[in-house]
């Protein structure tokens, strides 16, 4: 496998061989290859192959696994997806992150991420003359203002002793009943663990509310699509760092607007 290098700074995930127990389930759960078993320890075997979400962290029994930030060979899907289809076959191939799946396309999507992947529904949920199906204006649940985790200060009156609810910035666009389902009478905070920068921010900002405003509840709401699992485990790190106990619920939505 020949390609051109190109070395930069991101996330991509490091193994700790003296943790490493030679399970290997995190090779199973890595849907571009990238993970091995070498003399009975796990490998990132290229680093090109790892494109740094991280969804083997939350299989590894002795946490083993963690993401690092470092100067390394640039992620590239292209060359994965030919891996992956080589080793594990054409089905497998079609759950790399950044190919698209309904054309098989050459190049690789701009922002790396199968969720970007044109899909239209508009034939499968067009009311067309049914006027049983169209509804008027709701009334919005949003009990406060900013909701981009960012933005949101951590000292807010709001988050004391709040139900929080952590969103995928998709998730409301996607799942019509959002408001009524997840927002009544709950704080909310919204992130995209994919393209927004400062993650290790989100982590120490979730930490501090953790730490100080006694959170009686925690509802992730993220999309089906691999990357959209960043959430859960920023949160589990803040948890971590903060040593609370919080009850969390994790809901998936499908792309086309389901509860899974």
């Amino acid at each position: 496998m020949t390609r051109k290098e190109k070395i930069m700074k991101r996330k991509i995930i490091q193994i700790d061989e003296e943790k490493c127990n030679g399970c290997a389930a995190c090779t199973k759960v890595c849907a571009e290859a990238a993970l091995e078993m070498v003399d009975g320890k796990a490998k990132v075997i290229s680093d090109f192959l790892c494109d740094g979400m991280g969804a083997c962290l939350d299989v590894c029994p002795v946490d083993a696994l963690k993401v690092v930030e470092k100067d390394t060979d640039e992620y590239d899907p292209q060359k994965t997806y030919e891996h992956v289809k080589e080793t594990r076959g054409e089905e497998d191939a079609q759950n790399v992150h950044g190919i698209d799946k309904a054309s098989k396309q050459e190049e690789p999507m701009k922002c790396g991420c199968p969720g970007s992947m044109m899909r239209d529904f508009t034939s499968e949920k067009s009311c067309g003359s049914d006027k049983s199906c169209q509804t008027t204006d709701l009334k919005t649940e949003l009990r406060q203002w900013p909701i981009q985790l960012h933005l949101l200060h951590p000292g807010a009156p709001y988050l004391q002793g709040a139900d929080l609810v952590i969103s995928a910035d998709c998730a409301p666009f996607a799942y019509a009943n959002f408001h009524q389902k997840f927002l009544k009478d709950k704080i909310l905070a919204i992130m995209c663990p994919k393209l927004d920068d400062g993650q290790d921010e989100y982590v120490e900002k979730l930490t501090e509310i953790f730490n100080n405003q006694d959170i009686k509840s925690i509802t992730i709401v993220h999309m089906e699509v691999p990357c959209c699992g960043g959430i859960e485990h920023l949160v589990k790190q803040a948890l971590d760092k903060s040593g609370k106990n919080i009850t969390i619920k994790d809901y998936t939505v499908s792309v086309q607007g389901e509860l899974i």
